[in-house]
């Protein structure tokens, strides 16, 4: 079971490719990835990330490639219609910035930067990307409305917390996958909290109680929660 479990989530994630020539970014890189839940791999040209098949949900691109200008890549995973295309380089540059953003990056980070902020960053080009989840997100009985922050399940109305509200939504804005304990935290209380995650586990206690579903909110022991059971 715990296998089929781990198999399932990782069907599920978002992949994420990472661009970069140099491992002791790509690699850390890599593993802060997989760690908040994505399915992240890499390569080291810019060719080798024109090859990759499927398309991935999002790029890491760096400028600096050996191959090939990483303007000329972002812009040809443009033409691939890669949802979604972060830059991120040493190149600082205004000049390197409006280039990479005219040839289709929807987000550019600077190096040195932190696992948090381009986590954050992460989410929020595939929210752009994905705009169905700014309105009614359904999980077999499960309806989350984001915009009226009301929650249903079966049709009833179902009175939650702020805190459980944005745990709940969380999850849901991509049922199935695994969301790590971290993502949630820092999506539901902020990017740089510093407390006890036990305190994660009281809200989720609290919401499986509230939701009445039992396997709805689902423990992927030592990765996180995710929702299950849509049937």
């Amino acid at each position: 079971m715990a296998q089929g479990t781990a198999s399932q989530a990782a069907q599920d994630a978002f992949r994420v490719l990472v661009v970069e020539d140099d491992p002791g970014i790509g690699e850390p890189l890599m593993r802060g990835l997989r760690r908040a839940g994505y399915e992240a791999s890499g390569v080291t040209t810019g060719r080798a990330a024109l090859a990759v098949t499927p398309a991935p949900d999002v790029v890491l691109l760096d400028l600096g490639l050996p191959d090939m200008d990483g303007v000329e890549v972002c812009r040809l995973l443009r033409r691939r219609s890669v949802p979604a295309i972060i830059v991120v380089t040493a190149r600082g540059e205004e000049g390197d910035r409006v280039a990479a953003l005219d040839e289709g990056a929807d987000d550019y980070v600077v190096k040195p930067f932190g696992l948090a902020e381009l986590l954050a960053r992460i989410r929020a080009v595939l929210r752009r990307a994905r705009p169905q989840e700014s309105r009614a997100l359904v999980h077999g009985p499960l309806t989350v409305n984001t915009r009226a922050r009301r929650v249903t399940v079966g049709g009833r109305e179902i009175a939650l917390t702020p805190k459980e509200f944005d745990i709940l939504r969380c999850l849901a804005a991509d049922a199935g996958r695994v969301v790590s304990r971290q993502e949630i935290l820092e999506t539901a209380w902020d990017a740089h909290w510093y407390g006890p995650t036990k305190v994660l586990d009281v809200h989720i206690a609290a919401l499986r109680r509230k939701l009445g579903v039992p396997g709805l909110v689902e423990t992927v022991y030592g990765r996180g929660f995710r929702l299950a059971g849509s049937d």
